[in-house]
């Protein structure tokens, strides 16, 4: 833990070193000499950390002396931020005379210039700031003069994680983690009383069953297998699973029920118990649900109350499924002792077999048996604990050698009496095997609370701004390896994927509370300010004692205005939600800020947002729905910010030309700011932007020519070619990944050039584009649309061919006759077509015949009668079409059959129509009579046919 922020401050002090002598720039003198004296110090004290901290957990003194030498270091990296925003200040105030703002040609971090033109406030500062160095250096000699007596080993220093040149941690093998040993019988007899009664009371139509058992016993996975067995599926209308933990929260667990049953977006808002009961009560009437509460803690009967007298309007045959560690828990719910299911540990043969399949996976049979042995004493030391099983097959996975497993065998941390937890035992295995850096981004994750939903994303900024991931420019593939190694050691479960080119990425994740509880204690063991000198979610109650908190999550209303004045060495801060007057303006004061959170924030002080602008070391904005109305100049100030997150605020009309400046900044996120009419002209300037997040900007309909020039951009939701945009301003932005959605007007002017700009975009070499959308327009001229003829709108479309990595298309608008040929071949990996009001379609290509194509949607497309044989597209092939939608085809009279003798060829020859087919849909298709015979027997027995508004195909 002490050894990663030694490491932050160590790579500090000799960027600041290396900068003097590449300037040949000479520091206030002699704090040159203390700060290459302090860097030597730190790196030797760095080679007899790992000893320190396992000494740490036996020896109170070396505990104290770790929590001193951590504190000072953090003292250090405060001086160093101080120093750094007092350059960056003067070089503003001296360039405000000509610009008001930072040359963007300056560089950021640097040291203090010796001029003749400093004033003396300049001087004083720099003095100030000497002298503070001078007296963290006092400190430090007299900690590292103790650690003689202490006796530390030198040992040797563990490499910085690889980049990402090096071999990728693959997250594939993450689905067999997943895996269940010795729980079959439990997982029959559970889904037995489930679905069966057994004794369960049934007069009050809801019955409450139990899993008890200590941590790490799987109790959650035992309540999964049974809430996703098909058994369980079919017997209850409704299912629900809500994640309880402490502190019990009756009005939070019964809007996720609602959540849940009716599938919302957001949670009912009102905070009244009474209100949200009620709507519990109508949600779940008479239906008959499995309810799973999941890790229970309370035993306050008078929290369970409420809750208990609503859920007794459930369905005959309802269900209460409650996990917890207290059998008092469970007796209190209202479970009677036939129904607690006490879960037992795992025998030792079921934990060799679960800790063997992660440990020995993609192992030859030769090196299973050579580890078989000391395999199997290992489990044994797990006792019966499938979390330790786990996370032991997680470690010994990465370990090659009999020498290593017996290394992890014969550890002295299987003795630590100080370590009351036997599962924290196991989980110091896999921690020590980290580098500093990783121990400090896993120990980083106990400042969320037990069973929150994590972004990956979200994390691995904040990583960034704490400095755990250094301060190259590949920071972010740096985290996503830090998480992917994380996640293999099986610190975190729950994975939320999303679909990244063809990547499958984890987007989000949770940890288990065993693990969160470990966290903390990582945290804690250090000493008893570690709590308070790095992170800490907070209440009104603490605001007075944050002097020496890092980072800061405000969970209730802030009523202290002066809250700012105690924070003196905050990084990160969070302050969403909070309406307590306005954003006071002495937010400026927090120099050391990196990551500022301010989303659902209003800004009643109008100066706010420009005392945020003094914050030079801020690296991450997020002042999302805040009614912001404007941005202030001063915003290119923020000369080290990387993201920028605007979004939401919708009174916004142009952003400041000052933000040009900011040549650090890589996402810039402006979704759903309606008002916004203009990006600033200097907007080239932007050479590292690669996010540009611009979803909803319908009134952003000019877009600067400097985007052509922005050739790092990955992220470009919308561009809109009206008021003069070419779409040529694309032919270079090939690195545009994922998803873009094109909105083309058709205006008077002349249809060859509209064809040519659309063939300048050049989309065929947009390789990484996976989702495109192109929606069309016409223009008006005197209140009257302008109608262009249908040979126009072919060629245009012609024009816009992508690259053949597509995946999804989407048309709105097109009034062409036809659709171009690059649709079937050669996009043969599209898995998703949708139309639109195609208004002047008269025909279809054989789509069918596309071999990957799983969702094809025809909707209103009015002036089509005739649907083809060659539609269906038959072929030797296997269709992978699952969803077939037609709606408001007002015209479409036939969907020509395949013929008898086709019919008969079938079998013999291997023709196949849509084999996959599962769902056909046809609204508002009055004109249609029959449905191919062939195709009608297929998806009558799938259940999936649905007809509506077609009268006359009903009554075939």
């Amino acid at each position: 833990m002490v050894d990663a922020i030694v490491s932050v401050v160590v790579e500090r002090l000799a960027a600041t070193l290396e900068e003097q002598v590449r300037k040949e720039i000479n520091l206030v003198r002699g704090v040159e000499n203390e700060i290459r004296s302090l860097s030597d110090d730190l790196k030797k004290v760095r080679n007899v950390l790992e000893d320190a901290e396992k000494k740490g957990y036996k020896d109170k003194s070396v505990k104290d002396w770790l929590t001193r030498l951590e504190n000072t270091t953090y003292e250090m990296d405060d001086v160093l931020d101080e120093w750094n925003y007092s350059v960056l200040k003067f070089r503003i105030e001296q360039s405000s005379d000509d610009h008001d703002v930072v040359p963007p040609k300056k560089k950021v971090w640097s040291s203090f210039i010796p001029s003749p033109c400093l004033c003396f406030k300049k001087v004083i500062t720099r003095h100030a700031i000497a002298l503070k160095i001078e007296e963290v250096k006092t400190r430090f000699d007299l900690i590292l003069a103790e650690q003689a007596r202490f006796g530390f080993h030198e040992t040797k220093s563990q490499p910085n994680e690889p980049s990402h040149q090096s071999s990728r941690v693959q997250t594939t093998s993450l689905i067999d983690l997943e895996k269940v040993c010795g729980r079959k019988f439990d997982s029959e007899n559970l889904v037995s009383k489930l679905v069966g009664g057994g004794g369960i009371e049934e007069e009050l139509g809801v019955g409450v069953l139990s899993i008890v058992g200590v941590g790490g016993l799987g109790k959650t996975t035992l309540a999964k297998l049974a809430y996703n067995d098909s058994r369980v599926e079919k017997h209850f209308e409704l299912r629900i699973w809500i994640c309880v933990s402490d502190p019990f929260n009756e009005v939070e667990i019964a809007k996720g029920i609602v959540v849940s049953v009716k599938k919302l977006d957001n949670p009912p808002n009102t905070n009244q118990l009474e209100m949200v009961l009620q709507s519990l009560t109508e949600t779940i009437s008479g239906k008959k649900f499995l309810l799973v509460l999941d890790d229970v803690w309370t035993e306050d009967s008078t929290k369970w109350e409420p809750l208990r007298i609503c859920l007794k309007g459930g369905g005959l045959g309802s269900r209460i499924l409650v996990t917890t560690r207290n059998e008092r828990v469970a007796v209190m719910m209202g479970c009677v002792k036939n129904d607690i299911h006490h879960l037992g540990h795992l025998s030792h043969e079921e934990c060799w077999l679960l800790l063997s399949r992660i440990a020995l996976s993609g192992k030859s049979e030769n090196e299973r048996e050579k580890f078989q042995n000391i395999g199997r004493k290992i489990a044994n030391k797990c006792k019966g604990l499938p979390l330790a099983a786990k996370t032991l097959g997680s470690l010994l996975q990465f370990k090659n050698s009999v020498e290593a497993w017996d290394n992890v065998l014969n550890s002295e941390i299987w003795e630590l009496e100080e370590v009351e937890d036997d599962i924290f035992r196991h989980l110091l295995l896999s921690y020590k095997e980290l580098s500093p850096m990783l121990q400090r981004c896993f120990s980083y994750c106990a400042i969320y609370p037990k069973d929150t939903v994590i972004s990956v994303a979200d994390i691995i900024k904040i990583w960034f701004a704490m400095g755990y991931l250094g301060y190259s420019s590949d920071w972010e593939v740096r985290g996503r390896e830090y998480f992917d190694k994380l996640a293999m050691r099986s610190l975190f479960q729950d994975f939320s994927k999303t679909s990244n080119l063809d990547e499958d990425l984890i987007k989000s994740f949770k940890m288990h509370d065993i693990i969160h509880d470990f966290a903390q204690f990582l945290r804690n063991n250090v000493g008893s300010r570690m709590k308070e000198t790095n992170c800490q979610t907070c209440s009104p109650l603490l605001v007075s004692q944050v002097e020496k908190y890092r980072s800061l999550f405000f969970t209730g209303e802030l009523y202290d205005p002066h809250f700012c004045d105690g924070l003196t060495s905050v990084r990160l801060l969070s302050l969403k939600g909070r309406c307590f007057g306005g954003i006071p303006k002495e937010i400026g004061k927090l120099i050391h800020l990196r990551w500022l959170y301010l989303s659902s924030s209003h800004f009643m002080a109008k100066d706010a947002l420009k005392s945020i602008c003094k914050l030079y070391n801020l690296q991450f904005l997020l002042v999302e729905m805040c009614d912001l109305t404007e941005i202030p100049h001063e915003i290119g100030n923020l000369t080290k910010l990387k993201e920028l997150n605007l979004s939401s605020n919708r009174l916004i009309e142009e952003l400041p030309e000052s933000m040009c400046n900011l040549r650090e900044l890589e996402s810039l996120n402006i979704k759903s700011c309606e008002g916004l009419v203009r990006l600033p002209q200097g907007i080239h300037r932007l050479v590292n932007l690669k996010h540009l997040y611009n979803k909803h900007t319908d009134s952003l309909k000019q877009y600067p020519q400097g985007l052509a020039q922005l050739t790092s951009l990955v992220t470009l939701k919308e561009f809109h070619n009206q008021d003069g945009n070419k779409l040529g301003l694309l032919k270079n932005l090939n690195r545009l990944s994922n998803s873009l959605q094109l909105m083309i007007e058709l205006n008077s002017g002349d249809d060859s050039a509209v064809v040519e700009d659309a063939r300048e975009a050049e989309l065929r070499n947009k390789t990484r584009i996976r989702n495109l959308r192109i929606m069309f327009s016409e223009s008006t001229m005197d209140g009257e649309e302008v109608v262009k003829e249908a040979s126009a709108w072919n060629d245009i479309l012609d024009a816009l061919e992508p690259h053949p990595n597509l995946r999804e298309l989407t048309i709105d608008e097109y009034k062409g006759s036809r659709l171009p040929e690059w649709i079937v071949s050669p996009l043969n990996q599209l898995t998703s077509i949708k139309l639109f009001y195609c208004e002047c379609l008269l025909s279809l290509p054989p789509l069918g015949k596309l071999p990957l194509l799983k969702t094809l949607w025809i909707i209103r497309l009015t002036e089509l009668e005739f649907v083809g044989r060659e539609f269906l597209g038959i072929t030797t092939t296997t269709s992978s079409l699952e969803e077939l939608k037609f709606g408001e085809c007002s015209k479409w009279k036939e969907w020509e059959d395949i013929t008898a003798e086709e019919e008969e060829e079938e079998d013999c020859e291997g023709v196949s129509i849509m084999p996959c087919l599962t769902r056909l849909t046809i609204r508002n298709c009055e004109a249609l009579k029959k449905l191919p015979q062939r195709l009608m027997r297929k998806v009558s027995s799938s259940k999936r046919l649905t007809i509506r508004g077609s009268d006359q195909l009903i009554q075939v």
